[in-house]
């Protein structure tokens, strides 16, 4: 069923090209703003989401694990297709976009680490105890 994990992927990259293309239009700048971190984010709650929901049966979520765990690499080559010197030359908006959008993602991380913790969702590490 790896399938399903390609296609929640797929939905999450074109949400967040999506989103980001259209925040740094909002900015002023002609790139891709935070996109990455919004997809890998989608990704991530969505995978709860549908587990809550019972949506996900076990050879699903074989298959959204699957493409979670390669999510990294696809992250980098996303990554690397947008282009940081025009984002520099772009201004201050550019980089205070940048660090804004690090700092929410590392608030998001921290958020959906205690939901996983208070509903003993699976982790990396194995069962969490409740």
């Amino acid at each position: 069923m790896t399938i399903y994990g390609t296609a929640l992927l797929a939905f999450c990259h074109l949400f967040g090209v999506v989103v980001g293309d259209l925040l740094g239009a909002l900015l002023g700048c002609r790139s891709n703003v935070g996109g990455v971190g919004i997809a890998m984010l989608t990704l991530i709650l969505l995978r709860i989401r549908f587990r809550r929901w019972g949506w996900l049966t076990e050879a699903h979520e074989v298959g959204v694990h699957y493409w979670g765990a390669l999510y990294i690499p696809v992250v980098v080559a996303m990554a690397m297709q947008q282009n940081v010197v025009s984002a520099l030359d772009s201004g201050l908006v550019a980089v205070l976009a940048a660090g804004l959008s690090v700092v929410s993602c590392m608030a998001c991380v921290a958020l959906i680490n205690r939901m996983e913790r208070r509903t003993g969702v699976a982790v990396e590490g194995g069962e969490v105890e409740k």
